[in-house]
């Protein structure tokens, strides 16, 4: 199963950064928040999972620089840094720009969910909590952006003015859509499977005590 995801987040990863949406992103704003939620929000966990208590797990290796709410602290000044007008555009009209932000996107994404759901296995009832956390912290603020961008009332992206084929503002507002549907939902339901774990783990320690 973790070889299926493994394989699996890596052909999400391949058809996001090698299909049409790079294309399509350099004039539509929902084009470009579609690819960031693949790279971050389908890839990551996918890649995340697989590697998940392996040899080359890095929280195994590293325990201290996973930390999961560090980690979604992190994320999130990764994202929202990428989402101001001036450097989402040097990453739309610039290869290099494009390059540095997929990059960023895809660490920060891998890092949140490694560090919720790697380390040794199963995850001790302290690392699940702190997964809980995290994870749940990154739909906050995934959602939070995601309503932002949906509902400004004026245009955050200028480049949208050509071939996005909708209305520039309602490009913006879709986009801020998919951030706020998937982004959000994502995080949460990985927030809420860990959760699930976490309270198996404290019923199973309740009965051995008794």
């Amino acid at each position: 199963m973790k070889l299926w995801l493994w394989n699996l987040g890596w052909v999400v990863l391949m058809v996001a950064w090698f299909g049409p949406l790079p294309q399509l992103a350099q004039t539509s704003f929902a084009a470009h928040m579609t690819l960031h939620m693949a790279v971050v929000a389908i890839a990551a966990p996918l890649l995340s999972i697989g590697a998940a208590g392996l040899r080359y797990d890095p929280v195994k290796l590293f325990p201290n620089g996973f930390a999961p709410v560090p980690a979604s602290v992190g994320e999130l000044l990764i994202v929202w840094a990428w989402h101001a007008p001036g450097l989402h555009h040097f990453a739309r009209h610039t290869t290099i720009g494009f390059v540095i932000e997929q990059s960023m996107f895809l660490a920060a994404g891998v890092w949140v969910w490694i560090s919720a759901f790697g380390g040794e296995q199963p995850r001790t009832q302290a690392r699940s909590g702190a997964g809980v956390i995290g994870l749940l912290l990154t739909s906050m603020h995934m959602t939070l952006l995601g309503a932002l961008l949906t509902m400004s009332p004026r245009l955050l992206y200028s480049h949208h003015h050509v071939g996005a084929g909708l209305d520039p503002i309602t490009d913006q507002h879709l986009g801020g859509a998919v951030m706020l549907v998937v982004g959000g939902a994502a995080f949460l339901a990985g927030g809420l499977w860990l959760t699930r774990d976490l309270v198996h783990s404290t019923v199973l320690e309740t009965q051995k005590q008794t």
